[in-house]
């Protein structure tokens, strides 16, 4: 049960994945489209083999995304990477179904060891569609990842389509199908021409399809018009949405701290366990609570690190929160077990599944053991 979890503890909640991954599962069947997981979001590879019941397959990062993708979940395995290592290509050329290069200079260096595989190149049609996420945004002026159309016009030759076979760009953080649709336009305006002659356009990832709010019919028809127009094969690369609102962090207070302020010292930390709260930054969820002054009780949430800045934000309350109270960070399946560290040394949270029956099963705990083999 809850209160029987050790904490911290990330906790999934296998009944909201299946959710999600039926949402696009339908999207698959209704449109011919394949829809991958990316492995940079959830990496979960305990419940690979239930996501593979609902989707196309995996897509990776890099080497190791790559292999995890191809003995954990065995379907379609694709990799993108802005330049991959000669020590690196060869495995990757043997595991991956495409392989996707960032510039031109990559693709010469790299094709002829993974002939045979299907290769792409990712694009940069320089459409900026982020509002508060610009650190995740790829158009942004003197962006590393795509090819812009002056680069591609100058390199992109007839004898190339022999090799490559599709095109891939990825724009999006946490958006609607609008904006998607919005750099469609921009794709078709610049890279159209090309695309008569590929087999494949890969929109890539943040799309947020499980979310409430969004546009799956609008998607629908940006997926239907590429693939009929272009007569391609339509490949999406979602993270969070396959395990979006599918994830907790339980957490412990250890100490209230009042200098001014009431600072509750959690067990959990945002540069340990949530970097994303200080990277993106953000403000996570949490059961039960509000923002400041909302409730009656308010305080400012913190950990136990020495960084002072180690501060996921400030929460209100119903009730007076004391030592040994429990607390429940919301929607933390994503971009957390991935991204996670052991700063200060302070250990990693337990992994735990709650099963359809409301029942949680830690299955990963970690230990010195997973501190100390990182050095050395």
């Amino acid at each position: 049960m809850w209160k029987d979890l050790p904490t911290p503890c990330y906790v999934v909640d296998e009944g909201k994945i299946r959710k999600n991954l039926e949402i696009l599962a339908d999207l698959e069947q209704e449109c011919g489209c394949h829809i991958l997981l990316a492995q940079k979001a959830f990496s979960m590879y305990s419940l690979y083999p239930m996501i593979g019941q609902y989707i196309s397959g995996t897509t990776a990062s890099g080497l190791y995304e790559a292999r995890l993708g191809k003995e954990e979940m065995g379907k379609e395995n694709h990799v993108f990477a802005p330049a991959y290592k000669d020590a690196d290509i060869k495995e990757l050329g043997e595991i991956c179904d495409h392989i996707i290069f960032n510039s031109f200079a990559q693709l010469r260096r790299h094709k002829d060891v993974v002939s045979g595989k299907s290769l792409g190149l990712r694009i940069n049609p320089e459409c900026s569609t982020q509002g508060d996420h610009a650190i995740y945004d790829p158009c942004a002026k003197g962006s590393r990842l795509g090819v812009t159309i002056a680069h591609f016009k100058e390199q992109f030759t007839d004898e190339m389509y022999d090799y490559v076979d599709g095109l891939h760009f990825h724009t999006l953080c946490e958006q609607n199908a609008d904006d998607l649709a919005k750099t469609l336009e921009a794709v078709e305006e610049k890279f159209g021409s090309y695309l008569y002659k590929m087999k494949w356009l890969n929109f890539g990832g943040g799309h947020h399809i499980t979310r409430a709010d969004y546009d799956i019919g609008l998607l629908e028809k940006c997926i239907l018009h590429m693939k009929e127009k272009y007569d391609l094969d339509i490949y999406l690369e979602p993270g969070e949405a396959i395990a979006l609102n599918a994830g907790y962090l339980a957490t412990t207070v250890m100490d209230v701290v009042d200098n001014d302020i009431q600072t509750l010292i959690l067990d959990a930390s945002a540069a340990c366990h949530m970097p994303d709260v200080l990277e993106m930054p953000y403000r996570p969820p949490l059961r039960s609570s509000g923002m400041p002054e909302e409730k009656k009780y308010t305080y400012r949430l913190s950990s136990y690190t020495c960084l002072a800045g180690d501060i996921i934000g400030d929460y209100s309350f119903d009730e007076e929160k004391k030592v040994d109270d429990r607390l429940y960070f919301e929607d933390m399946a994503i971009y957390s077990m991935v991204k996670n560290n052991t700063f200060n040394g302070i250990p990693l949270p337990d992994i735990a599944v709650m099963d359809e029956s409301g029942e949680c099963k830690v299955i990963r705990s970690f230990s010195y053991e997973d501190f100390k083999g990182r050095l050395s």
